[in-house]
């Protein structure tokens, strides 16, 4: 009789605590996700505008009979780079564009996470966005990365590699950012929120 307490007894330790521990540790990592959920609905809304509009300002090299020049880079490219620059600021978010095949070495990963990042959209073509937790340069937040697509408009410039415009070939002797098809993944926006 008294084994069969012990039994049930233990039976039922073993039910309970692994339920105790997953709530422990499940309050510790909603305890620790400090980020404003406004804060990344905005990010998303942010970077969603600024992808509309890369994509709006490559649409007009689309049927373009002249070959694109340093004019049409600070007419088309720019602008998205500032305005990531100025969500940064108006924000206290850090913005980036991010490429493994990269014309501007600025937009290379920084770190491992990104090149894992990276990785995750490679292999999941349907995969647009994910958050994550990460702490950068000491701070803690939550990181979103936003998968850009390679669109035919794009290939004006990140077509075949012989096939580049000539500014490009000066301005970047190192470039990457070539071969590329409609579709493919040209890159990401990366977005760290702080806590």
């Amino acid at each position: 009789m008294y084994h069969q307490k012990i039994f049930k007894f233990l039976g039922l330790m073993l039910i309970v605590f692994p339920l105790i521990l997953l709530l422990i540790i499940g309050n510790t990592t909603v305890a620790n996700a400090e980020t404003d959920p406004n804060q990344l609905t905005k990010a998303v809304q942010e970077i969603e505008a600024l992808d509309r509009m890369r994509s709006q300002l490559a649409s007009t090299l689309k049927d373009q009979p002249e070959t694109p020049n340093l004019e049409t880079f600070k007419q088309v490219c720019q602008p998205v780079g500032m305005r990531a620059k100025q969500l940064s600021e108006e924000n206290g978010w850090q913005v980036r564009q991010i490429a493994k095949k990269y014309r501007n070495p600025s937009h290379s990963p920084n770190n491992l996470t990104e090149k894992i990042a990276l990785a995750k959209f490679e292999e999941n073509p349907k995969l647009m966005g994910f958050w994550q937790r990460e702490t950068m340069k000491g701070e803690k937040g939550t990181a979103y990365y936003r998968r850009i697509n390679v669109e035919g408009s794009c290939l004006a410039c990140h077509g075949t590699k012989n096939s580049r415009p000539k500014f490009v070939q000066e301005k970047y002797p190192q470039d990457l950012a070539y071969d590329f098809k409609p579709g493919d993944l040209r890159g990401m926006y990366g977005v760290f929120i702080p806590d």
